[in-house]
């Protein structure tokens, strides 16, 4: 007993001596550490992360603000605590994925690791389709010219490349189309989820719009998908939209996931 008592307090006492520093500089962010870490798939769902004691003596802070900043990544349902043992890895369903600060650290640390690719694409294919048949059917001229504006802007990327070198024009092009298609819905709740889910939308967009074999083939998959929606033909651009995430997906190099809502999809499409 006296052993561990003695180990635990060794423990604290790493953690006092190598928190000493700077009073002016802004001491580094455990959280923010192991998000990258974790969103780039280095520490995988059901992994531990180090222990408080290591993470203290890595980052030079007392084990006070390594706990506050672990607790920022349980709030936000990535890590959990598990009482002997460390902090273990979530599965990803149980991340809060809609949390701003969730999607901010997707958006900027996720892009290589396919586990989260498929976890968005998967919800992709579940929702947009349903939200392009409804844009469908209560479309607004207003909202037509918006989603033909962001077409014609993924257009002129690709017919001046040299405008556009590292792509980032192309994809905010991209990501304003599908926000149209959202707002277009004019459901209050459709509307405001497409300001939340951007960042996890723009992941994919950004990473399959570099990988994209033959960029011409997307930009006419999103024009049919866009006079679907104009010419007010739910069901065409029910299927439209699945066909945009299809080549999303092959682009990505991933399979499209069987989810309930995509079966769903199949079903329809045979009608």
């Amino acid at each position: 007993m006296f052993d561990i008592c003695q180990r635990e307090r060794n423990d604290s006492e790493r953690c006092h001596v190598k928190s000493k520093q700077t009073p002016s500089r802004k001491r580094p962010s455990v959280a923010e550490a192991l998000a990258k870490e974790i969103f780039s798939g280095e520490y995988q769902p059901g992994d531990f992360v180090p222990r408080e004691v290591d993470l203290c003596e890595r980052f030079a802070l007392n084990r006070s603000a390594v706990r506050s900043d672990l607790r920022q990544l349980v709030d936000a349902g990535i890590i959990e605590r598990i009482s002997g043992h460390g902090s273990k890895v979530r599965e990803y369903p149980e991340w809060n994925i809609l949390d701003a600060q969730v999607t901010e650290w997707m958006t900027r640390y996720a892009a290589p690791n396919p586990g989260v690719q498929r976890e968005i694409l998967a919800f992709r294919l579940d929702v947009e389709p349903y939200v392009a048949m409804t844009a469908a059917k209560h479309a607004t001229a207003h909202d037509l010219v918006a989603i033909e504006e962001a077409f014609n802007g993924m257009g002129s990327d690709l017919d001046d490349p040299a405008s556009n070198r590292d792509g980032r024009l192309h994809s905010d092009y991209d990501i304003a189309f599908h926000v149209a298609i959202f707002k277009a819905t004019h459901n209050i709740v459709w509307s405001q989820l497409s300001h939340i889910l951007r960042p996890s939308i723009l992941l994919l967009i950004e990473t399959s719009n570099v990988s994209a074999s033959d960029p011409a083939e997307s930009l006419e998959r999103h024009r049919l998908l866009m006079e679907s929606i104009r010419a007010r033909r739910p069901r065409d651009a029910f299927l439209a939209s699945q066909a945009v995430l299809a080549g999303t997906a092959s682009a990505l190099g991933l399979e499209i996931p069987e989810t309930p809502l995509g079966h769903s999809a199949e079903l329809l499409s045979e009608t």
